[in-house]
């Protein structure tokens, strides 16, 4: 071996930052595990209480003014849904442009983003609580409390669409010396549509999800009278509306699946 030789670097050096992080990690699980009282016994009672529950939800009632009250709910939930995301999502565009670095100046951009984030703080539930001591029990305010959760979705993942298009176009726009407007029209949208329509079916899904959530809380929708019937031990009830959320929830997405492969 000659004086100037080096030795070779190893092949796979160790990362110590990686693995105290890991170990620490497991160490905070170890702790936190120890502080919330999560026991083996705990869970096996858990098991048994929760076969019990399900051994008292079966059959479902079928009953002929059960599921006119079911109906009436789902579809509730159906125009709520459908309500909040086409408001939100016309709410998010300007919202989602002004957030955008590569279109807005810095103080627009930062105002947009710290609004985004303001609207992204708060799960539905929470919001809704809000509308319905605002403007009470009903519709209303499951709608308004949607409309917040999808400005906070779509506005966010709008702006990072726009930031991450091509600048080529946009600058052949510019130099022509046409006005915002125009620049929008030729340049930003004919790159950000199909993914546009991506998000705004992708958020239909989560309403029709989140609709019934707040609709426990008095929003309006299939969730009242599924909080109603858990409430007066009727799980049949709750077992019925569960299946037909269910089955809500998996047509709605062979909709946008079909809609997804015609824009995307």
């Amino acid at each position: 071996m000659s004086a100037a030789a080096k030795p070779r670097p190893p092949a796979f050096p160790v990362n110590w930052t990686s693995r105290l992080a890991w170990i620490g990690l497991a160490l905070y699980t170890v702790y936190a595990t120890s502080i919330l009282e999560l026991t083996w016994a705990r869970f096996l009672t858990g098991l048994d209480n929760g076969a019990k529950f399900l051994s008292r939800m079966f059959p479902p009632n079928l009953a002929a003014d059960k599921l006119e009250l079911i109906a009436a709910g789902t579809f509730e939930s159906i125009q709520i849904a459908v309500l909040a995301t086409f408001f939100g999502v016309i709410l998010s565009m300007p919202l989602g442009l002004a957030a955008a670095r590569n279109l807005s100046p810095g103080w627009l951009s930062w105002t947009a983003r710290g609004l985004i984030a303001v609207f992204r703080s708060f799960h539905p539930v929470i919001v809704a609580i809000l509308f319905v001591k605002a403007v009470g029990f009903g519709a209303l305010a499951g709608i308004l409390a949607l409309i917040v959760s999808t400005m906070g979705f779509v506005s966010k993942l709008f702006a990072e669409v726009v930031e991450e298009m091509s600048p080529k176009p946009v600058e052949a726009i510019r130099a022509t010396g046409a006005s915002f407007l125009n620049l929008l029209a030729m340049a930003v949208l004919p790159q950000v549509t199909a993914r546009f329509v991506g998000l705004t079916v992708y958020q239909l899904d989560s309403n029709l999800r989140n609709s019934t959530m707040v609709g426990i809380v008095g929003g309006g929708g299939i969730g009242a009278p599924l909080f109603t019937a858990y409430q007066r031990f009727d799980y049949d009830v709750v077992l019925t509306i569960l299946l037909i959320i269910i089955g809500l929830i998996l047509i709605a997405e062979f909709v946008s699946g079909r809609i997804r492969r015609i824009f995307l």
